[in-house]
């Protein structure tokens, strides 16, 4: 008896895009205009529109979105930026990259997305700013943490880099605060073929600055107004966006209908937890679970095929590149980051997949 297919954790080629992808591609090739051009400018007006807000600006990556945002708002030199423990350590570099200091929070032990009490907790005379992440695809607490942010008159500058089309009680994130980042990297909902980013904001002087910040802080061409960096989004990227921009919603539909599979077929499986959903907007960029036992639950779904990931190892405060910020301990991040791994989640994967791996888990170690 032959073993079952292998079940891998993604499958980044292109499916039901593919023709619109290659005609991108070959449409960029045929004008022969690569930098800042017409595709740049049409993708940033279709995502504004797709978020919900007035002005997108492309950048190379979502790190750089965050930075330049900062940038943006005059937040630089000598002023804290409060992020969470639990995210991708590029959410603290990119605020250490706009020159300021990352003042990492715990989480909250459902969600782990950043807790709105911790952020109240951190506050100081140098806090400028608060970066919730929303994490996983699901929005934090963005009522709360705007509550935090206008009693001490923060800028809110939200990390949407794995939330595409996620809504928090009905309102698209990217919308609650001074401007959000969006990454595009090929794993995200909506991914490039390389790295990619934007700023999105409803303030046209934040936007312009940004455009400006992205292009060596130049007004008009060989006049730099201030220091910037080269963070251009490429027509090429660009026009790959514009191509599968249209097929993000179905896409999200696709997501949130597998995760509802799996949340069914774990409702009775005792050897894993699933974080809860807060939020019926939540667009599933990863699906994770937690266990006691770990290595041993992924050693036993490797032996059956099965590829899964931790997102993430380390809580913030456990890495190496923030020791010298002297970051207090998060314990639930911490916890969460010894338990937590991602199951395979994407649009085109098969419901007997789901119920494969279900079962799988349920015959895992607790």
């Amino acid at each position: 008896m032959s073993a079952p297919a292998p079940i891998p954790f993604i499958d980044l080629r292109p499916g039901d895009d593919e023709a619109a992808v290659r005609e991108a591609i070959d449409r960029v090739l045929a004008r022969g205009w690569f930098v800042l051009g017409p595709e740049v400018e049409a993708f940033e007006s279709e995502f504004a529109a797709a978020s919900g807000a007035a002005y997108a600006v492309g950048v190379g990556t979502g790190t750089d979105a965050i930075a330049l945002a900062l940038r943006a708002l005059d937040i630089g030199g000598g002023d804290e930026v409060i992020v969470p423990a639990m995210t991708a350590p590029f959410t603290a570099l990119a605020v250490i990259g706009a020159g300021a200091t990352p003042v990492i929070v715990d989480v909250e032990p459902g969600t782990l997305t950043i807790d709105p009490s911790a952020c109240a907790a951190a506050v100081t005379t140098r806090t400028r700013a608060i970066v919730p992440v929303h994490l996983y695809g699901q929005a934090a607490d963005m009522a709360a943490i705007r509550q935090v942010a206008a009693r001490h008159s923060l800028a809110v500058v939200e990390d949407c880099c794995q939330a595409h089309l996620a809504t928090c009680g009905g309102r698209p994130v990217g919308s609650f605060g001074a401007c959000s980042a969006f990454s595009f990297y090929p794993t995200k909902n909506l991914g490039a073929l390389g790295d990619a980013g934007a700023i999105v904001t409803n303030d046209p002087a934040v936007a312009a600055r940004a455009a400006r910040l992205r292009n060596g802080g130049q007004a008009d061409k060989y006049r730099h107004l201030e220091f910037g960096v080269n963070s251009r989004l490429d027509e090429m990227q660009a026009a790959v966006l514009r191509a599968r921009l249209p097929f993000l919603p179905s896409w999200t539909s696709a997501r949130r209908q597998r995760a509802a599979a799996y949340r069914e077929a774990l409702r009775d499986v005792r050897t894993v937890t699933v974080p809860p959903e807060r939020d019926a907007g939540h667009v599933y960029h990863l699906f994770p679970v937690r266990s006691r036992a770990r290595d041993a639950m992924q050693t036993h779904l490797r032996a059956k095929g099965i590829e899964t990931l931790i997102h993430y190892p380390y809580a913030l405060p456990e890495q190496p590149a923030f020791a010298s910020e002297q970051p207090a301990a998060c314990p639930i991040a911490s916890q969460a980051c010894r338990e937590i791994f991602s199951l395979p989640l994407h649009p085109a994967l098969p419901a007997s997949t789901i119920d494969a791996v279900a079962a799988a888990l349920a015959d895992g170690p607790a």
